[in-house]
């Protein structure tokens, strides 16, 4: 009787364990099903997950109609995908930090002054630099990589006409130009409103800008979850040591002192003035020097892509001065200290001063006065404001100055403006 039961108790425990592997296997197998099917793009891999991306990306933007990129465009949306520098350096960035966005083109000794200044503002180790270039020129980046006083990220416009030798947004061989007649010489191209026809070199000022623009708001990890204030200056902007922190203080007080101002200013609208050194605020029309506003009026500026990109000026302030801010309704308004902390220097025009015996500096340096005053925040919270009312300048009604007429410009333009959306 012993020798009957004990095979048939090893065979019922067999085979229990039997059903719980095989049940374990099933719930095994399920799971394994239900993970592969709810993963995110990107779960199973950084290489996978990016290619995704960019297939995504490519897709959305044929969709757009923008230029075909060559490989010198692809490889420089690639290094906009890089992290910043000098994390290692500065792991951390200030709670309340307000990012800079350097724009450059291609003026090297320019760059190398500002660079210069911008290592000794106060408080530029909390905050991230991003430098962002109209195409892509070898001594401008070398320059860039060699900064070490704060974390940094360089961006390159892909579709520059710098990086397009052959066709749109560059030069074309079938293109008009100057006042050629399309019909008669039988070339491609626009005329603006005085008969001209399109030059890259100039017309890739506004669309640097428009580009920077969207893509710093919208289209960076670094910076499109950024609700706060951007400063934007440029490759011939002198920044004060003091600039950063008087920056800090404008913008905390903007809503109590000017609730109505837009953005913040380091300067005077006026490129030749240095300040009224008065013991009060300044609220004025808004300038390009040393220019910072947050995320709202972003907004309302991106809402007006169509005015900005039909307006016949290659200028991207004239444009918003003639154009995007009078259509907001109200006067457009900044607020700034009664002492400038940036200076513009710049002697020559946009894409002159490439090369050593053109400098457009004089003794290839700039001699700019910085006072002990200069070296810390000098704005005081209990002061009121000024505010200037009906300056000069341009204004409603102005036609511009044309350079931007080609259709080509305005359809590119205005896929910049949906590129991230």
């Amino acid at each position: 009787m012993a020798n009957y039961k004990k095979p048939r108790f090893k065979d019922a425990t067999f085979k229990r364990f039997l059903s719980v592997v095989l049940g374990t296997l099933l719930l095994v197998s399920l799971l394994v099903v239900s993970l592969g099917t709810n993963a995110t793009p990107g779960s199973s891999g950084l290489d996978e997950g990016l290619s995704e991306s960019v297939v995504n990306i490519q897709s959305f933007r044929e969709k757009l109609n923008l230029p075909k990129e060559n490989d010198f465009s692809i490889r420089l949306e690639k290094q906009n995908r890089l992290p910043p520098r000098n994390i290692d350096l500065y792991p951390r960035l200030a709670k309340d930090h307000i990012t800079i966005v350097l724009y450059v083109h291609n003026r090297p000794q320019y760059l190398r002054v500002v660079v210069n200044s911008l290592s000794k503002v106060v408080g530029i180790s909390e905050t991230l630099l991003i430098v962002s270039h109209d195409g892509y020129f070898e001594e401008m980046n070398k320059i860039v990589e060699g900064i070490k006083f704060c974390r940094s990220k360089q961006i390159f416009a892909p579709y520059s006409p710098h990086v397009f030798t052959d066709s749109f947004p560059g030069v074309s061989s079938k293109d008009c130009q100057e006042k050629d007649e399309a019909g008669k010489k039988h070339c491609v191209g626009n005329p603006d409103q005085y008969g001209n026809h399109r030059s890259p070199n100039i017309v890739s000022l506004k669309h640097h800008w428009w580009w920077m623009m969207n893509t710093v708001w919208d289209g960076l990890k670094e910076t499109r979850g950024h609700d706060g204030h951007i400063l934007f200056i440029e490759e011939d902007h002198f920044i004060y040591p003091n600039a950063y922190r008087n920056l800090q203080l404008l913008v905390s007080l903007k809503p109590n002192k000017c609730p109505d101002c837009y953005a913040a200013n380091l300067a005077p609208c006026d490129v030749n003035l240095r300040g009224e050194g008065w013991n009060s605020l300044v609220a004025e029309r808004m300038g390009n020097v040393g220019y910072a506003f947050n995320r709202t009026v972003w907004r309302k500026i991106h809402g007006k892509a169509k005015e900005f990109c039909f307006f016949d000026d290659y200028n991207w302030d004239i444009t918003m001065w003639a154009t995007v801010y009078p259509s907001f309704g109200s006067p457009v308004y900044t607020l700034r200290g009664p002492r400038t902390s940036a200076v513009h220097f710049g002697k020559c025009g946009l894409h002159q001063g490439q090369g050593k015996t053109n400098a457009c500096i004089d003794n290839g340096s700039v001699n700019i006065q910085v006072d002990d005053i200069d070296k810390v925040a000098n704005i005081r919270p209990e002061w009121d404001v000024k505010v200037y009312q009906n300056q000069p300048g341009y204004k409603a009604g102005f036609k511009g100055w044309g350079g931007w007429g080609d259709n080509r410009d305005h359809r590119l333009c205005l896929n910049f403006a949906q590129m991230y959306h």
